[in-house]
């Protein structure tokens, strides 16, 4: 009877921490389409609602940290269950890095906005946040589901994110080329670009996180990456 009553116990603070990833990766998602919205409408307020949401993302990831290792310390749980809470700790971790890439979209939409507009260059930034927000949500309906088939579909995606952002890459340095006056505005996109693109990376660590959680082992195979410019481009400001 009282292995019933810890087991219960287990798995109750299991769903706990579990409910807040997912609350987690919906505000993370949300903040991701909101920092595009506010990048394509050049909307300065909605920038500051995705900047100022990020505190909640940020204590959520806390709340789940500091969930996970009373689990660990009260429970002392082993093999499957111990997996599952150090996913939960990962997976954690991954969504608060693209919560921050959000952010950071959102602090330089606020400069961009007093800018002129850099022609074409907002689409190839929607199709990425797109492709990226659709990966997230079938990353976290793996993780529900232990979806093995379905994390791997998301880690093979991330390869078109890479190259829109080679493309888009590309198309920046031939608008500075072509005008100075394009540098700046034209860094700044490139930044969010990249920021983008590693929101992708993050995303696919969620999704090999699943794979863990399910089979008990990393995928075998090397991440498939395209990303051509990272010897070429030094890139920052991820806050």
């Amino acid at each position: 009877m009282q292995n019933e009553h810890i087991s219960s116990a287990f798995d109750t603070d299991l769903e706990a921490v579990q409910a807040l990833i997912m609350k987690m990766g919906g505000l993370v998602e949300n903040a991701i389409h909101q920092g595009m919205q506010s990048l394509e409408a050049r909307d300065e307020e909605l920038a500051q609602v995705v900047r100022a949401a990020d505190a909640e993302i940020d204590a959520l990831e806390e709340e789940i940290n500091e969930g996970a290792a009373r689990i660990i310390a009260l429970r002392a749980p082993t093999a499957v269950d111990l997996r599952l809470v150090l996913s939960v700790i990962k997976i954690s971790g991954n969504l608060e890095r693209i919560g921050d890439y959000a952010k950071n979209m959102a602090k330089r939409t606020e400069v961009l906005s007093q800018a002129a507009p850099i022609r074409d260059s907002t689409g190839t930034l929607r199709r990425m946040t797109r492709a990226v927000e659709g990966m997230l949500k079938d990353a976290l309906d793996a993780y529900i589901h232990r979806d093995v088939a379905l994390a791997e579909d998301v880690i093979a995606r991330d390869v078109d994110v890479d190259q829109m952002y080679n493309a888009l890459f590309r198309k920046l340095l031939t608008f500075m080329m072509e005008d100075p006056r394009n540098i700046t505005s034209s860094l700044h996109l490139h930044f969010i670009a990249k920021n983008t693109e590693r929101m992708g990376d993050h995303v696919t660590s969620i999704a090999e996180q699943v794979i863990y959680l399910a089979t008990g082992k990393q995928p075998d195979e090397g991440r498939p990456k395209a990303d051509t410019t990272s010897s070429t481009a030094s890139t920052t400001g991820e806050g």
